[in-house]
């Protein structure tokens, strides 16, 4: 499906809104920005006022330098009636996480953010070709229920025989991640919450 002039000009001006609106919360000036983030004065300025398409490329590096995840950017974007976010089955952004490999997919079902709370859910598929287990360590805290399929789960040093229907709660700074997989294909709803602290 092609995006309308009209819908990707929308979609440049919220990104560049969004964009500047970061980068002043953290009291940094498109000078910082440029330095750290290696993209000249004139193209962030550029962005900032819609001027420009960026690259996907280009807002991970934007983001990274203002220090904020790239959802982040689009928590606010073309909302349905009713302020919540809506994700058909297969429709969830998929997202490389650092350390997944063939066999591990993460879709991103939404991104919220209330003024004291950051909730990241993510669907997480591991199936038969996955050839090594990913450890994991992030802020916040992690709750994952298994919805498929038989696994054992590391949480720090300590395994977790999983099937369906268990579930675990643990801070995400403990490295951890599949062990063992003993019936695929496994899927995992995965909610992480990050305190505002």
């Amino acid at each position: 499906m092609n995006q309308s002039k009209e819908d990707k000009s929308s979609l440049d001006r919220h990104v560049g809104i969004r964009l500047k609106r970061e980068r002043l919360a953290e009291a940094l000036k498109i000078t910082d920005i440029a330095a750290i983030s290696g993209i000249s004065q004139g193209m962030i300025s550029k962005i900032e006022n819609a001027q420009v398409s960026p690259s996907l490329e280009t807002i991970d590096k934007l983001c990274n330098a203002i220090g904020i995840p790239v959802a982040k950017l689009f928590s606010d974007y073309n909302l349905p009636d009713g302020g919540a976010l809506f994700t058909k089955a297969g429709n969830g952004i998929e997202v490389v996480r650092r350390g997944t490999e063939k066999g591990h997919t993460y879709r991103l079902l939404g991104y919220q953010r209330g003024s004291h709370r950051h909730l990241e859910p993510f669907l997480v598929s591991i199936d038969d070709l996955s050839e090594t287990f990913p450890t994991f360590s992030h802020p916040g805290e992690e709750f994952i229920y298994l919805l498929k399929g038989k696994l054992t789960y590391r949480v720090g040093n300590k395994m977790y025989e999983m099937t369906e229907g268990d579930s675990l709660a643990f801070n995400g700074e403990l490295p951890h991640g599949p062990e063992k997989l003993t019936d695929v294909p496994i899927e995992i709803l995965s909610l992480i919450y990050y305190s505002d602290d």
